[in-house]
């Protein structure tokens, strides 16, 4: 089995960072790819930032030049740098782990409010 356990989430106001933080642990061998989605309006998650094992990246253009996704190989580990946040940026993040199979952390709120 596989956790994955995310923080960072919280209060911020317009202009404002936060750094989100997912590490994955358990019964795996290797990583393929982590990334990062929200909810949005829809009932699909929306994808912000995502990275795989060779470092390749991709992001939503609503956030380029904004957000940036990097990865602690060592620990198992990816954060999202978030700056310059928006109100419109408000909304739970989660963490996707893909292995063999994917794996989803619990959810952390992000709140850009002045």
């Amino acid at each position: 089995q596989v956790q994955v356990v995310e923080s960072g989430g919280g209060l911020v106001q317009p202009g404002g960072s936060l750094r989100l933080s997912c590490a994955a642990s358990g019964s795996f061998i290797a990583i393929y790819a982590m990334g990062w989605y929200r909810q949005g309006s829809g009932n699909e998650r929306e994808m912000v930032a995502r990275m795989d094992s060779a470092g390749n990246t991709r992001y939503s253009d609503s956030v380029k030049g904004r957000f940036t996704i990097f990865m602690d190989n060592a620990k198992n580990t990816a954060y999202l740098q978030m700056n310059s946040l928006k109100p419109e940026d408000t909304d739970v993040y989660y963490c996707l782990v893909n292995t063999r199979y994917d794996y989803w952390g619990q959810g952390t709120q992000v709140t850009v409010s002045s």
